[in-house]
């Protein structure tokens, strides 16, 4: 659920990982979660029940496949150890 853009509270999560306060990135039941935004921070976090509380301004979100996530890191690795 998300209010006003300020805050949200996410359910499914089963992994943080990484977030900054431009950006959160999680592993959901669903896939892959990328919330961009300003001065996010993570409020409260419960990977046994698997939720997740977010402050700060959303401005998009987006899901991608585990897969094709994985396959991005590793072509990104594959370019830095050229």
């Amino acid at each position: 659920m998300m209010l006003n853009r300020k805050s949200m509270e996410i359910t499914g999560v089963e992994d943080v990982i990484s977030f900054d306060t431009k950006e959160v990135l999680l592993e959901t039941t669903m896939g892959i979660l990328t919330i961009k935004g300003e001065d996010l921070k993570v409020n409260r976090l419960s990977i046994e029940k698997g939720e997740l509380e977010i402050e700060g301004t959303v401005d998009s979100m987006e899901y991608s496949e585990i897969s094709s996530y994985k396959r991005k890191k590793e072509s990104m690795l594959k370019r830095m150890f050229k």
